[in-house]
């Protein structure tokens, strides 16, 4: 088969400018597709969305193949079988099930900061579907990446559905362009948009012991309900394939890249990747938008543990841990 050339330079645009912005995207985590008839293009697993316009981070796939593995007729989810074009060794993203069932021709699938603060939030959700009243949206329980979370989405969407709010996860935005996309996902952000809270961090008395560095999210530890908040649970995936469950208060066999000390800071690894730092800002932006009197819902340690020995996850940590 001759491949169509649907990633066009105003694709890679879209994707690039998702993937380097830090309220968007966070290291490797979203991403985009473009569709036409029996072939997609998806962004590969663990390759990171701000490099569209600078490198091959695509990887095409059998649409129909995909749509099939999407309902549990052929495959197993991961749809590394639907590739055409093998040349290049990479996977295609976790999330392909989900990119091809959906019938618009352009989907991203970002981590909106935005979007997660009001998702992990009971009452952030209601205030979600205030704000985006009038638009297609829908909202989809959180469900463990991949083939669960399709399912999930594929039970709750319509045909006519835009925009999906991803509990404890993110947002997913289609269209038929991608100036349609563009648009959309600016206007969800502005509708969600919530502006931090004002941080006073002092620095931390003790200094860092040996392999660590105090952080620059040091308030996460010095405000008493963040950092409730961090070290109690995990709020989104890609926080416990990058740094663990939650934020640990001391070091521990496991080698966790950061740790919260009460009153003081976030110690980080002087070893630690840029994929960890972006999650660990993505922790702060979260917690720092949260607003009074909203509660919060972590994933749970069943969820965390799913993600902590799936191989398709390993397999993108391996990708970060190299970059």
């Amino acid at each position: 088969m001759r491949l169509p050339n649907l990633v066009t330079p105003e694709f890679r645009a879209l994707s690039a400018m998702l993937g380097s912005d830090p309220l968007q995207v966070q290291g490797p985590g979203g991403n985009t597709s473009i569709k036409e008839g029996p072939v997609m293009y998806i962004k590969a697993s663990g390759t990171a969305l701000a490099e569209a316009e600078e490198k091959n981070i695509f990887v095409a796939v059998d649409r129909d193949a995909a749509v099939l593995e999407a309902q549990g007729k052929a495959g197993d989810g991961s749809c590394i079988d639907t590739v055409l074009d093998r040349s290049n060794g990479l996977r295609p993203s976790i999330e392909t099930t989900f990119h091809a069932a959906m019938e618009h021709r352009v989907v991203a699938h970002t981590h909106s900061v935005a979007t997660i603060t009001h998702a992990i939030s009971p009452e952030g959700r209601a205030e979600a579907a205030e704000k985006l009243s009038g638009l297609n949206f829908a909202f989809v329980p959180y469900a463990k990446p991949g083939l669960p979370l399709t399912r999930q989405i594929l039970a709750r969407i319509e045909p006519h559905t835009q925009v999906v709010i991803l509990q404890n996860h993110g947002l997913i935005c289609t269209g038929d362009s991608v100036q349609e996309v563009r648009s959309l996902i600016a206007e969800v952000e502005d509708r969600l948009s919530l502006s931090p809270m004002s941080i006073k961090a002092n620095p931390p008395i003790d200094p860092a012991p040996d392999g660590f560095v105090w952080s620059d999210v040091n308030w996460l530890a010095q405000d008493e309900r963040a950092f409730e908040r961090a070290k109690s649970g995990t709020y989104y995936p890609d926080h416990v394939v990058f740094l663990g469950p939650c934020l640990p208060t001391q070091d521990h066999d496991a080698n966790p890249p950061a740790v919260l000390k009460k009153g003081q800071g976030v110690l980080v690894r002087t070893d630690a990747t840029l994929t960890q730092l972006a999650m660990l800002r993505c922790i702060s932006d979260v917690l720092s938008r949260l607003q009074d009197g909203w509660t919060v819902d972590p994933i749970g340690p069943d969820a965390e543990a799913e993600l902590l020995n799936w191989d398709a996850e390993k397999y993108r940590q391996a990708l970060a841990a190299r970059a």
